[in-house]
Order: structure tokens, then sequence, then C-alpha cells
């Protein structure tokens, strides 16, 4: 799933399930194992559970709906979501851009509330597949926090500023769009815009990376059917929650799972 969208155009849950739909079959046809990893929780609800249909985004509604908010502020838009679909409100934050625009998209669009479109989900895609789930952290948040400063880093030396200076120099591209306001590419695209020294763009995007991994852990304890994978500072398991009392208690993460499907193979 990697490189296969223009950062121009949009991506959603219903497209993350249309392209598992295509790419999971073939992947079960070659005897491979599908491995899904990432932290978009949203599209794992979906995969998990079902999505509920809605109606296609529609870039005139959702062109309207920016050029009111330049003019009046995404708080007054938040105050017509409350008027239209107070459920939907009561869950989305006056200045989170994104989910308040979709919600009045699908509100102008339809004439039906969001929240009216929820709770209509079919057959999640999981059902057909036997499905493991796992999350990997470091068992002390000092080593995730190191990690995530040592990724950024060696994302730069890949390469990353010279990607995002690639995608400013195509000047079709508004910085508001969801895939450039991304972690990373929010903080490089406003360095490369002079709003910031490359040393406060880098310390921005570890911080916004920090918290992101935050939101996850909150989401994922809570979080039914995982199984942990608690590590060291080398990487190495220490301790897990997988239901079979034969596996080592350390060893690699790719170890021990490989060790396990060979008693429960999926």
């Amino acid at each position: 799933l990697l490189d296969r969208r223009d950062p121009a155009d949009p991506y959603s849950a219903a497209a993350f399930l249309d392209d598992l739909a295509e790419l999971l079959p073939a992947i079960t046809a070659r005897g491979r194992v599908p491995v899904l990893v990432g932290g978009t929780m949203l599209y794992f609800r979906a995969f998990l559970g079902g999505l509920s249909p809605m109606p296609p985004a529609d870039p005139a509604v959702r062109a309207a709906i920016a050029d009111e908010a330049a003019a009046r502020g995404w708080p007054a838009l938040h105050a017509e979501l409350v008027a239209v679909d107070p459920a939907s409100a009561a869950r989305i934050h006056p200045n989170h851009a994104q989910r308040l625009a979709r919600a009045l998209e699908v509100y102008r669009s339809s004439g039906r509330p969001l929240s009216a479109w929820h709770g209509t989900a079919g057959e999640p895609l999981a059902a057909g597949y036997r499905v493991l789930q796992v999350a990997l952290c470091p068992a002390d948040r000092a080593v995730l926090h190191a990690r995530i400063a040592a990724r950024f880093d060696a994302m730069l030396a890949a390469g990353f500023l010279e990607e995002v200076a690639a995608l400013r120099a195509r000047g079709d591209l508004d910085p508001a769009l969801p895939a450039l306001r991304s972690v990373g590419y929010r903080q490089l695209w406003a360095h490369l815009a002079g709003e910031t020294s490359l040393a406060e763009a880098r310390d921005r995007a570890i911080a916004a990376t920090r918290q992101l991994a935050k939101r996850q852990l909150t989401w994922l304890r809570k979080w039914p059917d995982l199984h942990w994978l608690l590590t060291d500072a080398a990487g190495r398991v220490i301790e897990h929650t997988l239901p079979e009392p034969r596996l080592p208690v350390a060893g690699t993460p790719a170890d021990l799972l490989l060790n396990y499907l060979a008693y429960h193979p999926i």
C-alpha cells in the first residue's frame, strides 16, 4: 500500500478497504500471510468491524465548506453542525477541520446527518480471515522516545526533506491537504516555506510523533483481542501476551511470531 496514491488524491477508510479487497486475496493465493502494519486505528477498525455506507466525496461541497471556513472560521461551522447533527458535533472538536468538513459535507450532499449513517455497517472484510492482532512497543517509554527521534533522523538522511521539496516544487499542492498535514510532511513544508529552521522543524516533527504515539497507545489499551509484545532497548521481546505456553518469553518479535504461527497457522 505504499505509493498507490498521489498526495492530491483523497484517501479514506473506504478506499483502504477497497485496496484490501484487491490485495488480500492476491497475497493469500500466493501462499503468503498478509501483514497489515501501521497506526491508523480508524482503518483497522473498519477492516475488523465493517464500515457504514457513506455518500461519496463531493469536491464542490467540500470546496464551499473550505471557503466558508476561511471567511468565518471553523468554530462557526461547528456551531452549524451542532444545529443539524448534534451527535456528530459532540464527537468532533471545533478545530478538527478535516472531520468537521466531512460531517458537514455528508449532511449537505445527502440531507442526512453523518450520525444517521453510522451503525449500518455490513459484514466486515476481516470475516473471511483468521486475524492475529499484535501491538509491538518498548517497555520503557524513554526507549520509545529515543527510537522516534532516531527514526525521523534516518528519514531525513534518506532524503525526506528532498521529497517534500519536490512536492512543493510541483506547484499544484495545497499544504492543507490531509496528506501534507501528516506528521513530518507538515513540519518540513513549514520549514521550506521559511517559517522555521530545519532544526526547529525536526524538533516539532519528533514532538508531534511522540504525541501521536501516545494517542495510539491510549487507543490500543482499549483494543479488544490484542496481544502485546514488550521489548527492551535492543528490540528483543521481554514480555508478551500471546496465548501459547510453549513459546519462549524472550527473542526477537519476528522469531516469536513465527514460532506462534507454527503452532497456530493462519
